[in-house]
C-alpha cells in the first residue's frame, strides 16, 4: 500500500528553510532567497513511500554482473565447453560484449580456453567445491546425530589434514552436548582421544613434526606428562586400534576414538561420555566400531577430504 506524506520545511540559520521533497515554485514567484514561495510556514509536497517507510524504488543491480552470470550459466551447460559465439546467442549477449566478459573471466580464473572453447576454471571449480563441502558436512552431522541418539553420547568425527587436528562435524544434542574446546583440539592433541587416534595412525616423520611444533604438556592432572609416555600411549592405541582417554583433555569427560579409513587421510570416529558414565564407554565403544562397519563409514564418511 502506498501512502502520500506531508513534508514540513526545515529552517535553516538566518531565517532561510530548507525545504522538502515536493512541488516546484512555478516560474517567475521568488522570494528574496530567490527560493520558492513558501505557503505559511510550510510547503506541502507529496512523498512516495510505503507503509513501512521504506522507499518504493526497485533496488540497484549491476548489469555487468548480471551479464557475466548469465555467461557463467551459459559456459555451465556444456560438459565439453562452448565457443564464444555460441555463448554470446545462449546468454542473450552482444558479441562484443560477450568478448570483454570472456577476457575477464579468463583473466580472474574462472573461465579458462581450451582448444577454441571456454570451460570452468580453477577459480570457478573452488566455489562449487565449497558448496559441495558444506553439504557432505551438514549431511555427515546428520548421521552423527543420529548415532548419537543410538549410543546415548556426543559422537565426533574428525581428520588430520595440512598438519592439523581438524573436528570436522560433532553431533549437536542438548541432552549430550560434547566436549567444551577450551584448550585448541589442534595444539594439544597428545591430551584427548581424537588427537591420539590420529597421530597414532601417522608415520613417524610427521608424527615426529608436529610434536616438534606442539610439545607435549599436561593440561589436567590425567594427562600424559612427556612425549616418551605419548609414544607409547600411541604404540598401543595402534595395537588395540582404539584410544581411551580419562580426563586428560576436559575433567569430568571420559572419550574414544577409532581409526576410520578415508581415502589417503588420517581419520577417527569419536564418542565422549560424562566422567560418572565412565563404565560405559568400552560399551559404547564397541557399537560405533560396529556402526561404522555397517553404516557411518559407507553413507556418510567415503568422501574426498
Amino acid at each position: 500500500m502506498l501512502t502520500f506524506r506531508k513534508i514540513a520545511s526545515v529552517a535553516r540559520p538566518g531565517g532561510r528553510r530548507r525545504w522538502g521533497p515536493g512541488r516546484r515554485a512555478r516560474c517567475g514567484s521568488s522570494s528574496r532567497a530567490g527560493g520558492p514561495v513558501p505557503r505559511g510556514d510550510r510547503t506541502w509536497g507529496l512523498a512516495l513511500a510505503d507503509v513501512n517507510g521504506e522507499s518504493a524504488s526497485p533496488p540497484t543491480l549491476i548489469g555487468s554482473v548480471q551479464r557475466a552470470l548469465r555467461l557463467l550459466e551459459a559456459v555451465g551447460a556444456h560438459a565439453d565447453g562452448a565457443p564464444a559465439k555460441q555463448l554470446a546467442r545462449e546468454a542473450g549477449l552482444p558479441l562484443p560484449t560477450t568478448y570483454h566478459l570472456l577476457r575477464t573471466l579468463t583473466h580472474e580464473g574462472y573461465l579458462r580456453r581450451e582448444n577454441g572453447v571456454f570451460v570452468f576454471g580453477e577459480a570457478a571449480d573452488s566455489i562449487g567445491q565449497a558448496g559441495s563441502l558444506r553439504r557432505q558436512r551438514a549431511h555427515i552431522t546428520e548421521v552423527l546425530a543420529v548415532a548419537g541418539r543410538k549410543l546415548d553420547a556426543a559422537v565426533y568425527f574428525a581428520v588430520y589434514r595440512a598438519g592439523e587436528v581438524e573436528v570436522v562435524a560433532v553431533s549437536d544434542d542438548p541432552e549430550r552436548p560434547p566436549v567444551e574446546e577450551w584448550v585448541d583440539f589442534r595444539t594439544t592433541a597428545h591430551a584427548h582421544a581424537i588427537g591420539q587416534c590420529l597421530l597414532a595412525q601417522l608415520d613417524d616423520a610427521s608424527r615426529k613434526e608436529h610434536l616438534a611444533r606442539y610439545p607435549v604438556q599436561s593440561i589436567t592432572p590425567f594427562s600424559v606428562r612427556s612425549e616418551d609416555d605419548l609414544l607409547h600411549r600411541l604404540d598401543a592405541v595402534r595395537r588395540q586400534n582404539v584410544a581411551y582417554e580419562y580426563q586428560e583433555y576436559a575433567l569430568g569427560t571420559v572419550c574414544s576414538a577409532i581409526p576410520i579409513q578415508v581415502g589417503a587421510a588420517a581419520a577417527t570416529l569419536a564418542v565422549s561420555l560424562p566422567v560418572d558414565e565412565a563404565h560405559r564407554l568400552r560399551s559404547v565403544t564397541n557399537r560405533l566400531r560396529r556402526m561404522a562397519e555397517k553404516t557411518l563409514t559407507t553413507l556418510a564418511f567415503s568422501i574426498s577430504i
